[in-house]
């Protein structure tokens, strides 16, 4: 494996932090932001931004308008993106929007790509993933799913109640999970404005970084036509892990720019901070916290670059996925605290980022799988010698 930067890349990599240092960061405490996410309003002004800079949608294939980054390069992008809390919505990068796009572009048809996609690759919609639901039905467990899809002439009627649905309000559509009834899943695409959705209430939630919240969904005998169907009947679990294992590395992408943007600021303020005679980082406590840090983020870093070049060979990663899912979350996480304790006052204030990163990445140990399933997946296979990774035909999963 090779993880030397090409000069291409390495321009790539400049042009994005560049970009968030000017353009982003001094939006960072725009009133605009809201409990539940910045408001349409600031996330259309970003996309503008990244669109003027050519930098909109990176990870889309270039017939769809993006850059066609290759999982490694998305390594490399996402990170720089991740460094400003409003980074992932400005280039388009954002859960879960992000893995919606990976998702429509291995699974819908020519129809649904020009109909949903395009404009969703363009910033000019949102979409959201309608899987979770309360109790008793799916969570972390998706085969408990109650959401139920009969078929009807030419449509498929849908009922039932989801949940924690990351930006439900003011999507312009949504893709669905149901239940069939022999017993497997398929997935829906529905625009959000059809009679029967119904957005119930915005949940109050640790994170405000996603444009749109979290959101209650119930859906009363919505609707959706036979051509509305997300790829084949039956295969909704298959193409879950076809959206999830790379969701997953991205998630830990992104964060990691996060986690180094609080190492950073702990790192300036021990350099600066008096404390007994001499500054913060003098200090064999505080030293020894940063040293943990580094080795975090760049234990971090190897995990990301690692499962991405395997998913760039072509190669199944649900096992290294979830692996990198645990460390990176668990690790990033580590390094966020470390900074709130060098912070002190400030890190328990917002007078700096670390707070509001502190609380938005919290959700991030639960986000696509809690670390304990993962690592109750990753057992399992371990003692079923199930660990060896295969090459995917016609998918990346």
């Amino acid at each position: 494996m090779d993880f030397s930067l090409s000069p291409a890349l390495q321009e790539l990599q400049a042009r994005v932090r560049q970009f968030i240092a000017e353009e982003v960061i001094p939006l960072e405490r725009d009133p605009r932001q809201t409990p539940h996410g910045p408001t349409e309003a600031l996330r259309q002004e970003l996309v503008a931004k990244a669109r003027a800079a050519e930098l909109l949608t990176p990870h889309a294939s270039r017939e769809m308008g993006g850059l066609g980054l290759t999982h490694v390069e998305k390594a490399i992008v996402f990170e720089e993106a991740g460094y400003s809390t409003l980074g992932p919505t400005a280039l388009n990068i954002h859960a879960p929007d992000e893995g919606n796009i990976h998702l429509m572009e291995v699974v819908a048809s020519d129809e649904q790509k020009q109909r949903w996609l395009k404009p969703l690759v363009s910033g000019h919609t949102r979409s959201c993933f309608a899987m979770t639901e309360p109790p008793p039905g799916a969570g972390a467990d998706p085969s408990m799913l109650t959401t139920t899809a009969v078929r009807d002439g030419d449509d498929y009627v849908i009922n039932g109640t989801k949940w924690f649905i990351t930006g439900a309000e003011r999507a312009a559509f949504a893709i669905i999970m149901a239940k069939m009834e022999d017993g497997s899943a398929t997935m829906f695409l529905s625009d959000m404005d059809r009679p029967g959705i119904e957005l119930v209430r915005t949940m109050d939630a640790l994170d405000t970084c996603f444009t749109g919240g979290h959101g209650v969904l119930r859906f009363n005998d919505l609707r959706v036509p036979a051509t509305d169907v997300l790829g084949e009947i039956g295969k909704g679990f298959r193409y879950a892990q076809v959206r999830l294992a790379p969701a997953r590395l991205t998630h830990c992408m992104r964060w990691l720019g996060q986690a180094r943007r609080a190492h950073d600021t702990a790192l300036e303020h021990a350099r600066t901070r008096q404390a007994f005679g001499r500054t913060l980082g003098e200090h064999e406590g505080v030293g020894f916290m940063l040293a943990d840090n580094e080795m975090d983020l760049h234990t971090a870093r190897l995990h990301i670059w690692h499962t991405a070049w395997l998913l760039d060979q072509g190669q199944r990663c649900n096992f290294e996925s979830s692996r990198a899912k645990v460390v990176c979350s668990e690790a990033e996480w580590r390094v966020v605290d470390r900074s709130v304790q060098i912070l002190g006052g400030q890190g328990v204030t917002h007078e700096t980022i670390v707070p509001r990163i502190f609380a938005d990445m919290r959700a991030f140990r639960v986000y696509d799988g809690p670390s304990e399933v993962h690592r109750f997946s990753l057992g399992r296979k371990l003692v079923a010698g199930r660990t060896d990774h295969s090459v995917a035909k016609g998918e990346r999963a």
